[in-house]
């Protein structure tokens, strides 16, 4: 017979005889459960002293705790170079479903009634080879949106408006990826600034929806009303289609350095839920002054225990998380493929049915572990992000002054799915791939910009990476010279074109599929503004470019020749893999020296699918990473008797292209363009 588990049910737990409370601290001396007036957030009407059992759980009961109710707890401890009890200090309980703001920097929790009629509302549970990923801001997505009604821009109900809806399935994207919209604040430094945390990475409780995403009637209403209208988001999300994946940060709070705000864990059991070494001092591998120490087991089992809220009782589809290498280190501080909160999440009935996505790094020793996570598990790309900007980018502004590029090779293994990075049992979809991201330039300041201009953030410009691969093209910043703007786009279509067209599951994030500009500010984490807010008075050359964009996810969606679930074999048929064959400028099989060389930048990936739940499929993908155009010749292959264009980088669209071609034909590829074709 299994034993319970002394860790059950931490948190609020209401029945028809009131409210139990269960928090852990191992090292606190004694813990009081206060709860307050209805209306008076500083009168205490009644403080329970609770009760520690022989694992650390502290226990109160009250028929006063009731939904509603706003409470929270006092927590005393001896002095002692690891420990940080503050008895004057109300805290909030880390399993809090409702938080309720109380003062500039108070919050009090709230026992929340979190029934919800689903309706029937199921997962969508999109194959992970059909998924492509939109990674938004609740607010920056809808806050300028004339389709949203005035009093839902922003807001989770504005996420999940009709017009917004039709947007997403529009474009053809499949899973909706929100930036944190767990309960955060902005740091201290930021608001004496008079900044904000825009993109969230500061998170105050793992279990609450941040409460500012909702409407102001939901906000008034209360907690309840703002988990109501998450779970409305959530559900018409799905019954559309699409996913909902969460941005989660747990791998430091908001409490931030030894000198930070005491809010809660650090004030229930500092020793146990940050990373610290004997004299007090905290370990910190995030670079945001703490660290959660999932090396334990209760901080592990908060981790678990919210993850599992979201997924079950939430419902939502996966989780991206923020510097996943932390959250895999051991009590030494070294990553470990197979640490227990890894391997957790693997043995979880549910959780290992969800999305999970990694962010495979952070600053500390060992911090780089791209295609290091365990099976189940996809991880963004960094290399593929830097090859595909380079290839794109900064070769070609080499080449302008005399320099060689890096010639074709390492492009093409990153498109072919960076099977140098992930292994064979992992395959292709181990690689989220990416060419932007929330953190750094959009794809128009990519092709725009040379250098990041941040002075708006306060630090002096010394903020945000130097490392952005990027090419302004001949002119830093807006022109109007239309050589250079004719340039910047097809580049924005040739990068668009690399991610859509790539094996390997794409994220794109929102506003690239029609050129968003942030004026080349590529930190803009302390923005809540019009520089980070979705744009939608488009001008014609944005609405072509997002007629581009849908139509490169219609062509990824019809060839599943460009979406392989496995990595091939040479000689051998798998199944749901790739059959890739490469061929040079003169339709012959590339050699080694036309792989190795630097100035060898064309080349035709050809790739046939090995059908097991679609009908068999071949493209032809042509690739000219040089700015002269190129006649080649069209690769004569076995099964193969013409080529009919698709689409066409160097063109908005394709009414004046030429369809049909037939293998050993003469191509002229214009310079720095990708052309693809079907093969019949």
């Amino acid at each position: 017979m299994t034993p319970p588990d002394p860790l059950r049910s931490l948190g609020v737990r209401v029945t028809s005889h009131g409210g139990e409370l269960r928090v852990w601290s191992e090292t606190a001396d004694s813990i009081d459960l206060c709860i307050f007036d209805a209306t008076d957030p500083s009168w205490i009407i009644k403080t329970v002293p609770m009760v520690k059992d022989e694992h650390g759980v502290w226990s109160g009961r009250s028929r006063t705790l009731s939904p509603g109710r706003r409470y929270g707890i006092r927590v005393s401890g001896p002095t002692a170079p690891r420990n940080s009890f503050h008895p004057e200090k109300t805290l909030v309980e880390p399993y809090s479903r409702g938080l309720v703001r109380v003062g500039p920097d108070q919050w009090q929790s709230s026992v929340v009634d979190d029934d919800f009629d689903w309706a029937g509302s199921v997962k969508p549970r999109i194959a992970l080879d059909h998924t492509v990923v939109y990674e938004a801001h609740v607010r920056g997505l809808t806050n300028l949106s004339p389709s949203v009604p005035a009093n839902l821009r922003g807001t989770y109900a504005g996420l999940a408006h009709e017009s917004t809806i039709h947007y997403l399935k529009n474009l053809g994207v499949t899973s909706v990826e929100l930036l944190p919209v767990q309960a955060f604040v902005s740091e201290q430094r930021l608001i004496k600034q008079g900044l904000s945390n825009y993109w969230g990475y500061n998170t105050f409780n793992f279990f609450s929806p941040h409460a500012d995403y909702a409407t102001q009637a939901s906000q008034a209403a209360g907690p309840e009303a703002v988990l109501r209208e998450f779970k409305g988001m959530v559900k018409l999300l799905h019954e559309a289609g699409l996913e909902v994946i969460l941005d989660v940060v747990y791998n430091h709070t908001a409490e931030e350095g030894p000198n930070g705000p005491v809010s809660s864990l650090r004030g229930i059991d500092n020793a146990a839920y940050y990373r610290q070494n004997s004299a007090g001092g905290y370990t910190d591998v995030t670079g945001c002054g703490n660290t959660l120490n999932v090396s334990h087991d209760v901080p592990r089992r908060l981790v678990l225990d919210s993850l599992r809220y979201w997924a079950n009782e939430v419902q939502v589809d996966g989780f991206r998380f923020d510097l996943a290498a932390t959250l895999a280190r051991d009590e030494n501080v070294e990553f470990q493929q197979n640490s227990p909160l890894l391997a957790e999440i693997a043995a979880d009935p549910e959780l290992s049915k969800v999305k999970l996505i990694a962010e495979p790094w952070d600053i500390g020793m060992g911090g780089w572990q791209t295609g290091n996570f365990p099976d189940g598990w996809t991880e963004w790309n960094d290399r593929y992000r830097d090859r595909m900007r380079s290839f794109w980018l900064t070769d070609l502004a080499a080449a302008r002054d005399g320099h060689a590029g890096s010639g074709i090779g390492r492009f093409a293994t990153r498109l072919a799915g960076s099977a140098n990075t992930f292994s064979r049992e992992r395959g292709p979809l181990a690689s989220l791939n990416f060419i932007t991201a929330h953190d750094g330039f959009t794809m128009a300041d990519l092709t725009s910009y040379n250098v990041k201009h941040n002075v708006g953030n306060g630090e002096s410009n010394r903020d945000g990476t130097d490392s952005n691969n990027s090419f302004n093209h001949g002119a830093e910043g807006p022109t109007r010279d239309r050589d250079i703007l004719t340039t910047r786009r097809k580049a924005m279509r040739n990068l668009l074109a690399t991610l859509l067209l790539s094996a390997g599951v794409p994220m794109i994030t929102a506003g690239d599929e029609f050129g968003r500009s942030q004026r080349g500010n590529n930190n803009a984490y302390c923005h809540d503004s019009e520089l980070t807010w979705l744009n939608w008075d488009l001008d014609d050359w944005q609405e072509d470019l997002h007629r581009v964009t849908r139509r490169l996810l219609q062509l990824r969606r019809e060839n599943p020749a460009l979406r392989p679930v496995r990595f091939g074999r040479p000689g051998e048929t798998i199944l749901s893999a790739s059959e890739m064959d490469w061929y040079n400028v003169e339709g012959r099989s590339m050699s080694e020296e036309d792989w190795h060389s630097p100035q060898e930048r064309t080349l035709q990936y050809l790739a046939a699918s090995t059908p097991e739940h679609e009908e068999f499929n071949r493209i032809l993908l042509i690739v000219q990473g040089r700015e002269e155009e190129v006649t080649v010749t069209l690769p004569l292959h076995k099964g193969v008797t013409s080529y009919s264009l698709l689409w066409d980088s160097s063109h908005d669209d394709l009414r004046d292209a030429v369809i049909e071609h037939a293998p050993g034909d003469r191509f002229l590829v214009p310079g720095a363009s990708m052309q693809l074709l079907r093969a019949h």
